[in-house]
């Protein structure tokens, strides 16, 4: 029996007015024009008679039937991508690509990848680093480790490591004019940050919520922190994921006894379609059992 689909171009302009939220930027990511991609959108209304869309003046929104398509078309639109990647031979190439966070990449990753490659001498491992979420089926990426809560929509997470967060600084800091022994004593020190209210529930837990408002240096990725912090530079409120190695080395020290859990973790994360492919699946179980490694206590 002949399938009844729509036409591709018409579900693909739905999907990305919908994920998007505008037929503007859906216009962008297609490379076509808005009024383009609004024809598309009402071609397929017609062909399914429903309305996908209501058309407002400050802009478009989902009706319910639009809601639940776009649920069902989203995975299969992944599906086909994933399919026709296959199909030109992303698979045989021998190449593994893998998108994570450069604070990630740089803190723990890169210096594991190593073992992989002796176990997989010939798949040829590229790292990819970005802030931004990936995007499996634009940017050829077979696998990420995302951090968050591991809701990512259309792919599926498997939560690799939680976390925990507590302040680190350089050796220095504890023999200084104003050591460090008590978490009041933070205030006669810089308090490195992140672009966002990264110390607020450690200072909640230490009765120092006074602290939270205080300046200071701001980075964009947490590796670029933790190396301020080991310059000497301030106090870091350090990821134990991702200070783990330098507090071994020495290259940092934890001041104070206080730890408080992170609310969010890290997620190997991958397009549904990409579970059966042995690279992937040999990359991501070998992962899982770095992540054991890392976190045992013997370690």
């Amino acid at each position: 029996m002949a399938r009844d689909l729509p036409p591709l171009i018409a579900m693909r302009a739905f999907e990305a007015a919908a994920r998007q939220g505008s037929f503007t930027k859906a216009a962008t990511e297609l490379n076509i024009t808005p009024a383009a991609v609004s024809q598309q959108v009402r071609h397929l209304e017609q062909q399914l008679g429903v309305t996908l869309f209501l058309r407002q003046a400050r802009g478009i929104t989902l009706t319910p039937a639009g809601k639940d398509y776009t649920q069902a078309l989203g995975p299969a639109l992944d599906q086909i991508a994933e399919a026709t990647r296959q199909a030109r031979g992303a698979d045989r190439s021998g190449r593994l690509t893998v998108a994570t966070t450069p604070s990630f990449a740089a803190k723990w990753l890169v210096q594991r990848l190593a073992r992989f490659q002796a176990e997989q001498p010939d798949l040829d491992v590229r790292l990819s680093t970005s802030n931004a979420l990936t995007s499996f089926s634009e940017d050829d990426i077979d696998v990420a480790v995302r951090f968050g809560t591991g809701q990512w929509p259309g792919a599926v997470a498997r939560l690799l490591m939680t976390t925990e967060l507590f302040p680190v600084c350089s050796p220095g800091l504890l023999r200084g004019p104003r050591p460090l022994r008590r978490p009041e004593d933070l205030q006669h020190h810089t308090m490195l940050r992140l672009m966002f209210p990264d110390w607020t529930k450690w200072l909640e837990a230490a009765g120092l919520q006074n602290l939270a408002q205080r300046r200071g240096p701001q980075f964009s990725d947490a590796g670029l922190m933790m190396q301020a912090a080991i310059d000497g530079q301030g106090v870091a409120l350090g990821q134990r994921v991702l200070v783990a190695d330098d507090l071994a080395a020495g290259r940092l020290v934890e001041p104070f006894d206080l730890r408080v859990p992170s609310e969010v973790s890290y997620f190997l994360v991958t397009p549904q379609a990409a579970l059966v492919r042995p690279k992937v699946e040999a990359f991501c179980d070998w992962l899982e059992e770095e992540a054991r490694a890392a976190q045992s206590p013997s370690r």
